[in-house]
């Protein structure tokens, strides 16, 4: 949270702000912004509880797909990808997907986000069909270069990640990855502002 002594811009309209005003701003954002992996933990924690009628609830969901990603070898980014996957189910229940791609995009590779962004209509070939939907709405993508990353993600550590005698490592193993991967921002639209600040 901001401290409201701090110093503050002056202007009521963007239009009439001063060079002063915006490193004013850029102080603020910046120390507001380290704080970004501490509030990504505890939006995560809120799936804690939610079952959303599934076998295990959202939490426990992602700490398992994570899990199956760390123990199969996968690096850092993607087993933190694996984690924060469904953290969209809170705030975006009918586009979850989208929200966790836009949380990760600053932070992890093309074919990362690419993966997170999609992952729910590759999913949907294990139960689209039945809801009445085409189960094959992934193949739409068939040529597209993540294609089969993003088959690997759903069939390898999503989808089989409501067992709950399945092995789960705790929040707190993965906590100083998430920390690592949200650190600094591999592309931005801020990143130059960033980079000439630090």
């Amino acid at each position: 949270m901001t401290n409201s002594n701090a110093p503050h811009a002056r202007f009521h309209h963007m239009k009439d702000g001063t060079q002063e005003d915006w490193q004013i701003i850029a102080q603020s954002f910046g120390q507001f912004a380290r704080g970004l992996p501490d509030r990504i933990l505890a939006h995560l924690q809120l799936l804690e509880g939610d079952f959303g009628g599934f076998p295990v609830d959202r939490l426990t969901h992602c700490l398992q797909t994570a899990t199956l990603a760390h123990r199969d070898g996968q690096d850092e980014e993607y087993v933190v990808c694996a984690l924060l996957h469904d953290i969209g189910d809170t705030l975006g229940s009918y586009n979850h997907a989208d929200v966790a791609a836009v949380l990760l995009e600053p932070f992890v590779s093309e074919a990362n986000h690419w993966m997170i962004k999609h992952h729910a209509i590759f999913q949907g070939y294990y139960f689209f069909h039945y809801l009445g939907m085409d189960r094959d709405m992934r193949n739409q993508y068939r040529d597209h270069p993540h294609f089969k990353r993003t088959i690997e993600f759903v069939s390898k550590y999503d989808s089989p990640a409501f067992n709950p005698d399945s092995e789960v490592l705790p929040l707190s193993f993965f906590e100083p990855m998430v920390r690592r991967v949200f650190a600094k921002p591999v592309r931005s639209l801020y990143k130059e502002a960033e980079d000439a600040m630090a």
